[in-house]
């Protein structure tokens, strides 16, 4: 990523200084809430009301601890994720590698075509094959033209429009504030524990919170100094995905109650059907918007962050592991620069040969998909692997922010271990129930 010519060379002193750095955590929030979370959150609204809220609300907490350990790795450590994975040993590296080419190629038809159902409803005029390739290729070309400093910007009015639009909707349904308050209770309702889970473990955690420590190093930020600020524009992040999702459990619970739900994209468009026909074409336009809005962002999101991730993988896969592999990361803990101290040149990625070859790999391959049912092996093996990420993810960051590969103010305390133990828990339960639907 290209670094602005105005970029802060020390961390902001106060808070209104810190505000205005804001940006990577947002991004990483954002780009992690696609369609199938709306739709989860949904479904989970119209059956159970609002007694769910309280998941919904620790899956952010547990989420933004993620993101913290993610963001406090790449700056305690001065080097980048990948360079962690690699000093664990070979199994990590290859692991990402089997995983982030497979994911790809089925994720890319999912994040078009979740691009596309709005594009039609809005539209008409093709059908949402035909709008996904558009929005695939949109999406490759504004990737691969863009500057960081412009992409961000261009993310925050999209996250912007759609927390607008959901938290208007879910003003508009008038919820009871006091059902709301009771929803933050934790129940388990018959039959809600899956829900439950899902709530926790899906929304706003993908692989794009492994991309957040370049979209630090594409901002300058740098050492521990910045520990601070990156907490803060994580809490920002993550407390508006909170909120969104908050939005739409209220939704669901208030329009759509008892209906039975499929959980697929296309229950968002019975949700704007039901907003058309009690307020006015206006409300049912102003959902899709926002739902535009959010599937927009999770694509250009991932096109970007994941596209640097494969890029960085293909740089950590080539150097030393093992023995040798910790006396090179005894030479990053010098004061040199985090570009030359990992070899990831921030400048340089997103203009690599790795960078587009993977732009292209979500974008053009994925389109066959956009024709056929996903083959069963195909979706099976991508299934397990997705719900392997995130307790991988858990993990592999307890390891790493517990050992003398960071600075001693880097490594983790009772809080910070406390939490990603918990979610690495919970992650690893949602694993062994995904292999078990999936498979019976």
């Amino acid at each position: 990523m290209s670094t602005s010519d105005t970029t802060v060379a020390r961390p902001p002193v106060g808070f209104g200084a810190k505000v205005k750095q804001v940006g990577p955590g947002l991004l990483a929030a954002a780009a992690g809430v696609g369609a199938g979370d709306l739709v989860a959150t949904m479904v989970a609204g119209a059956r159970f009301g609002t007694v769910l809220l309280w998941a919904a609300v620790l899956g952010a907490v547990l989420k933004l601890a993620l993101a913290e350990g993610v963001g406090r790795w790449h700056l305690a450590s001065g080097s980048t994720l990948l360079d962690g994975w690699r000093r664990l040993g070979r199994w990590a590296t290859v692991f990402f590698g089997v995983y982030i080419v497979i994911w790809g190629f089925v994720y890319g038809a999912t994040a078009m075509s979740a691009v596309g159902l709005p594009l039609n409803a809005l539209f008409g005029g093709l059908d949402v094959r035909y709008w996904a390739m558009i929005a695939g290729v949109v999406g490759l070309v504004l990737v691969w033209l863009q500057r960081y400093e412009i992409f961000e910007k261009f993310i925050t009015v999209l996250v912007l429009i759609k927390f607008v639009s959901v938290v208007s909707v879910a003003f508009l349904v008038a919820p009871d504030l006091l059902d709301l308050a009771g929803g933050l209770v934790p129940r388990l309702p018959d039959g809600s524990v899956i829900y439950v889970l899902g709530l926790i473990g899906g929304v706003g955690g993908t692989i794009t919170m492994a991309a957040y420590g370049y979209w630090m190093i594409a901002k300058g930020w740098k050492g521990t100094g910045w520990l601070s600020m990156m907490r803060l524009d994580n809490a920002v992040g993550y407390t508006m995905t909170a909120i969104f999702v908050i939005a739409m459990l209220v939704v669901g619970a208030n329009l759509l109650l008892g209906q039975d739900l499929t959980e697929n994209d296309r229950g968002l468009l019975v949700l704007g059907t039901e907003l058309g026909t009690r307020y006015g074409d206006w409300a049912r336009i102003l959902f899709l918007v926002g739902f535009l809005a959010v599937t927009t962002t999770s694509l250009l999101g991932v096109w970007n962050g994941v596209s640097l991730l494969f890029t960085d993988w293909t740089r950590a896969i080539r150097l030393p592991h093992g023995a040798a592999a910790e006396v090179a990361a005894e030479a990053l803990r010098t004061e040199r620069s985090t570009a030359t101290e990992t070899g990831y040149e921030a400048r340089a990625a997103e203009r690599s040969t790795p960078f587009r070859a993977y732009l292209i790999w979500l974008t053009i391959p994925p389109m066959a998909l956009l024709f056929f049912d996903r083959p069963f092996a195909l979706t099976l093996i991508y299934g397990v692997l997705g719900a392997a990420f995130m307790p991988f993810l858990g993990v592999t960051l307890i390891l790493l922010l517990n050992s003398k590969r960071i600075a001693a103010d880097g490594r983790s305390g009772w809080l910070s271990n406390g939490l990603l133990g918990l979610a690495s828990a919970l992650f690893v339960v949602l694993l062994v129930a995904d292999i078990w639907n999936r498979v019976s």
